[in-house]
């Protein structure tokens, strides 16, 4: 009996996103039940070293959860997205990745105000990432994040252009791009920054390709991200993490991830209930 599990993400770490994050797992785990498996879901404080699964989708963040499910991995269970990946998606892992491999990312100097991110986990609050209009204000946020607790910060130039934001599952042809202010969809309304999109053109292929490579050097299966294109074309990915809601294109989204996730259930011979 093949067993799949869902695992849903800490509401902490989804910030005005709870509910949307609950759909795009539920809609995956919908897709594999039509195809046979068995799918339950926990959240991903329940889950123990002993909770029975072969196959777990996991959009958990706490570092209780990586311990358990790497262990998991090493046993053989099969996890999407893996503790090594989710842990690489760190901001401040992130932005080194990018710099170091030349993928194009927010430049660290410019004249329009910077972002102030914290670097060890994803954004919880709208504190976590904050604009700077002026140097004064900059160090002042700083100052914040530090009284925080927080020391690990990732600071960057704001990119004039036009906000995106992208989705995709590696090892298909899923990849779909989506402008904020054309439905304004927006989290913590940060993305107003950039303003109503001009929809510059910019080379959709180059930006797939971008995105696949971020998404194979942290090991990502299923990934998203902001992206800022420029007037001129040129590009710079702001942001990419693990698993997000795909609520701009939850059924095509979860198709694509149950395709994925049923094909390394079948690798390694764990086929559906029924047929």
């Amino acid at each position: 009996m093949t067993k799949i599990l869902g695992l849903y993400r800490a509401e902490r770490f989804s910030p005005n996103s709870v509910e949307k994050d609950r759909l795009i797992l539920q809609a995956v785990g919908a897709e594999l039940q039509a195809m046979g498996y068995e799918v339950s879901y926990l959240t991903e404080e329940e889950l123990t070293a002993d909770t029975p699964c072969q196959v777990v989708m996991t959009m958990g963040r706490l570092k209780q959860t990586q311990q358990i499910l790497a262990q998991k991995e090493a046993e053989g269970t099969v996890v999407v997205n893996s503790p090594e990946s989710i842990t690489a998606c760190a901001r401040a892992k992130i932005d080194a990745a990018m710099r170091q491999h030349h993928i194009p990312a927010a430049p660290l100097t410019g004249t329009d105000g910077w972002w102030i991110k914290r670097g060890d986990e994803a954004a919880q609050s709208h504190d976590d990432v904050r604009f700077a209009a002026t140097e004064a204000e900059r160090e002042s946020i700083v100052a914040d994040f530090k009284k925080r607790g927080i020391d690990n910060i990732v600071i960057t130039a704001h990119v004039k252009g036009d906000l995106l934001k992208f989705y995709g599952v590696a090892g298909t042809p899923f990849f779909k791009v989506y402008y904020p202010s054309d439905d304004g969809q927006f989290k913590f309304g940060d993305e107003q920054f950039n303003g109503q999109a001009h929809h510059f053109g910019f080379n959709m292929v180059q930006l797939s390709e971008q995105a696949s490579r971020l998404a194979a050097l942290t090991g990502l299966m299923v990934y998203g991200g902001d992206c800022i294109v420029r007037k001129d074309g040129t590009f710079a990915i702001i942001d990419f993490n693990d698993w997000p809601s795909f609520s701009r294109c939850r059924q095509e989204a979860a198709h694509a991830i149950a395709a994925k996730v049923a094909m390394m259930a079948k690798e390694k011979g764990w086929l559906p209930n029924r047929q």
